[in-house]
């Protein structure tokens, strides 16, 4: 028997279908209309379905934004530099910062809907713990002599989706990630 079993392809289509019900119920009217009823009556699933597979609200977005940013997280731990594993360490903030810029540019209702029914859980969330940790190596590795872990932090902290929402402008969709690089960069510059 493997360690990790392979989902049955019934689950797998329910998973799929819960989590683009989830993301419908999202854009039609944010964090405050998805509740796990109306995401089992959009999927076509019992509420015991998406209960026993999610657990809660928390549990269902938390998942969501692991499906978004599944391709980022098998990059920088196996793809090609500078994102991936090979270029130096201000190269790869850049990179992994644009990559994260774009997910959160293309989801930010998802990330305000998360960070709210998550709050309390927010630091062991696996992506936050993913993002944090990549960028605490990151930056101890450039910058030994600062916080690594609280720079980590502090630039997660501007990933709010009420941020990225007010400065994602179709006139310059990419002003978030650009000024996110930015602030790194100036945590990182020596004087």
């Amino acid at each position: 028997m493997t360690a990790q079993r392979a989902e049955r392809a019934d689950a797998a289509r329910n998973r799929r279908a819960v989590l683009r019900a989830t993301e419908q119920l999202l854009r039609e009217g944010g964090g405050d209309h998805v509740s796990l009823d109306r995401v089992a009556a959009l999927a076509g699933v019992g509420k015991g379905t998406v209960f026993r597979r999610f657990a809660n609200r928390a549990g269902l977005l938390q998942a969501l934004l692991e499906e978004r940013s599944r391709k980022l997280r098998d990059a920088v731990g196996n793809g090609p530099p500078p994102l991936g594993p090979g270029a130096p360490a201000p190269e790869r903030l850049l990179a992994f910062l644009d990559a994260l810029g774009a997910i959160a540019e293309g989801n930010a209702t998802l990330l305000s809907a998360h960070g709210q029914a998550c709050a309390e859980d927010k630091y062991r969330d696996p992506s936050y713990q993913l993002w944090h940790g990549h960028l605490s190596t990151l930056f101890a590795d450039e910058r030994p002599d600062l916080d690594a872990d609280f720079l980590a932090h502090a630039v997660l902290a501007a990933f709010d989706g009420d941020l990225i929402r007010h400065l994602t402008r179709p006139d310059d969709p990419r002003r978030f990630t650009r000024s996110v690089q930015q602030m790194a960069m100036a945590l990182i510059h020596r004087d």
